[in-house]
This record gives C-alpha cells, structure tokens and sequence, in this order.
C-alpha cells in the first residue's frame, strides 16, 4: 500500500503575498491617518503650551508682559478659581480673565457680580457673543471677526492713543453705552471697548484678539504699550486662567449632561469619520466593478464550486465539516471499486475488509484514514486529503 505517498496541496487557503497585496492599501491608509495625527497633536500641543499664562516663556505665553509689569512696580497673581477672582477683585485691582468662554453661564453672572462695584478694571480676553453679554452687558459681539490683524487707535482712549497701532485685530463689538469707548475699528466695529461700570469709578475692558499679549507678538506695533497702559493702571494685576480644577464648575445651573461632558471638536471629528467611512466604501464598490448580466442557467465549473466551499469552510474554521466531505465523498467512489454496494459504502465491517484484501494492507489504518477523527489543524486536513487521493489512486491502479 503507498498511502503515505504525498501530492500538491489542494487548498484554496490565500497565499502570504496575496494576503499582503489586499492589505497594504488599508494599512498604508492607517499608518498614514496615525502619522498625521501625531504630528497634528504635536503641533498644536506646542502651539498651545502655556497660552497666556504669565509664568511661559513659550511663544504663545505672556511671561515678558508680566515681566515689564513688575518692573514698573506691578504685582501680579496668577488664579485658576472662580471664587479666588471674585475675592481678588478691588479697587486697587487690574482682574484680566484669559478664557472667558471656558467659564458657564453661572460663573459669568457671579464673576460681573463681583466685579461691577469693585471699582477696579475687568479686561476681558477675546470674549465670544454669549459670554460678552454677561460679563460686560451693553456690549454684543459680531459673528464675523476682523479680517485684519493690525489696526489703528480711531478713539479718544488715551491709552490707545498713546500705544497708537496694536494687533488687536479679531472679534468685533458694538457698545450700546453712550459713555464707553470704541477703539481700533475694523469695518465700523470697534476690537477694543471699555465701558465704564455704572458706579465705583471702575471699568470693563473688552479685547478682540489676545496677540498683544502673546510673548512673540509683544514688540511689534505698539502692542507693549497697550498692554502696559491696559493691566498696569492699578497696582495689583490678578491674571484669572479658568481650568477643570476650579470647584465651582459644576454650579447651580444643574448636572452636565453627556454632550456637555465632550470636547468642542467632537462633532467635527465624529463628521471627519463619517466622510472617511463612505470613502472606504465607495473605494471598495468600485473594486467590485459593475453588474454584469447573465442568463440562467449559468455553467459554473466544478472546481470553482470546490474551491468556493473550500473557502467557506475554511472561513468558519470547520475542519471537521470539510474532512466527513473529504472521507464521505473518498468512501463512496471507493466502495464500487472493491465490489461493495453503495449503500453499504459508509459502513466499516463492510467496506475495510474488501479494501484490505484488495491492497493487501492494514485494517487499522484503513480505518484511522477513512473513520477516524477529524484533524486537529489545516495541516493535518491538507495531509488527510493528500492521503484519501493516494488510497484512490492505489485502488484504482491495475
């Protein structure tokens, strides 16, 4: 008996370089995405470092306005609490407030509260429409920002006057009060505002654009004067920076709700993903190609009908589907060859004594190849199969 004897493989199993050819594209895709996020991080993650923070020396940061602040005999304090600025805010007391729109609805009103009568200055930075009308009423924001990043004083403000053209191009305000000053026009809307507080001998000033502040930007134009006249008229600078660790985030107005709890680009983000998802779709329907019509009965050649079941076997690992096939189909062709009735084809008593006496070989190995267990791997199915052909093969030989 030569059983053993091997033969090509007959699996339909894809091969590595197939396997890598299908995939690269997707995989270039991925390593492209993730590079590009890296380095998208890494830039605005230096961009962003310290940004008006009085003690970064970074571009962004604003350590040599604080700097030339205390050279002129000016204190300042840095505060990342509601209620550290709300005590702070005095008569003698310049309270900027770097982010206003981190700051909620709540905070805005107990902060202009606070503030109003203190008789000292409130400069508000870059404030958005729906924060600007809390914090400094009579004043409303326009949607459209300023076009141009340098502008002229156009006002009776001496301090703008004095600093003349300063970068402080960016949101534009209207002031409803007849008393406040509009300054820096861009297109008939002023970027600067101050508004005099309605009792206490204070003021609120309101900044289009945070470039005057910005390390970097200082000694261009006349920005370093502005900035010196605008947080230097009082002795003692408080620089408010709102951040998560401020206990009065979560305030009266209730618990936050799941969308409130997300980043600010989540719904740019979630729509970036959507527009990638329908491209990978349509990249992979134009691989299929178009509908081609065929009339019924379609002829299918019987080797890809075995290679598709092969493949779907494969697919849902089932070994021991694809060997009882393998054994069944080998049992059946094999019973007529050796004078056993078909019907009795699949039964052991009586189909291994006649392929024994026909091959003069082992019952029990018969039996192992034709009955036995299912293999355990896909190698151990390719060498069932490559075995089950030589048994045929040796039956049939004359």
């Amino acid at each position: 008996m030569t059983a053993e004897a091997t033969f090509p493989s007959t699996s339909a199993s894809p091969t590595t370089r197939q396997v890598w050819t299908r995939t690269r594209g997707i995989l270039l895709a991925l390593v492209l995405l993730l590079v590009g996020a890296i380095s998208i991080a890494v830039i605005q993650s230096d961009a962003r470092h310290g940004r008006l923070d009085p003690r970064s020396a970074d571009p962004y940061g604003s350590r040599a306005v604080a700097e030339l602040l205390t050279d002129r005999g000016v204190s300042t304090r840095v505060v990342t609490t509601l209620d550290e600025a709300r005590t702070a805010a005095g008569p003698d007391t310049t309270l900027l407030v770097a982010d206003p729109d981190l700051l909620t609805a709540g905070q805005q009103t107990r902060l202009h509260a606070a503030t109003d009568a203190s008789g000292g200055r409130s400069i508000l930075i870059a404030p958005g429409s729906w924060s600007v009308e809390r914090l400094a009423p009579g004043v409303i924001a326009d949607p459209a920002t300023s076009l141009d990043s340098s502008l002229s004083p156009d006002c009776n403000l001496p301090a703008a006057r004095r600093a003349g053209s300063a970068d402080t191009g960016g949101i534009r305000y209207t002031a409803l009060q007849v008393d406040a000053d509009e300054c820096y026009p861009s297109e008939r809307l002023a970027t600067l505002v101050r508004v005099p507080a309605a009792s206490g001998g204070g003021d609120t000033v309101v900044i289009g654009a945070p470039d005057i502040l910005f390390n970097d930007r200082l000694d261009e134009q006349g920005n370093a004067s502005l900035a010196l006249q605008l947080l230097g008229s009082r002795p003692h600078l408080v620089w408010y920076l709102p951040s998560l660790s401020d206990s009065t985030a979560a305030d009266a107005e209730g618990e936050q709700g799941f969308f409130d709890l997300l980043p600010s680009g989540w719904l740019w983000g979630t729509l970036q993903l959507f527009i990638a998802a329908a491209l990978a779709a349509l990249w992979r329907a134009r691989r299929l190609g178009p509908l081609v019509p065929e009339n019924l009965p379609v002829a299918i050649r019987a080797s890809e009908t075995v290679e598709g079941r092969a493949r779907l076997y494969r697919k849902a690992n089932a070994r021991d589907r694809a060997a009882a096939a393998l054994r069944s189909t080998t049992r059946t062709r094999l019973a007529p060859l050796v004078g056993v009735p078909v019907a009795q084809a699949h039964a052991p008593e009586a189909l291994l004594p006649a392929l024994s006496a026909h091959l003069h070989g082992d019952g029990q190995s018969l039996h192992t190849l034709l009955f036995g267990p299912p293999p355990s791997d896909d190698a151990a199915l390719i060498a069932l199969a490559d075995q089950l052909d030589a048994l045929e093969r040796e039956v049939r030989r004359p």
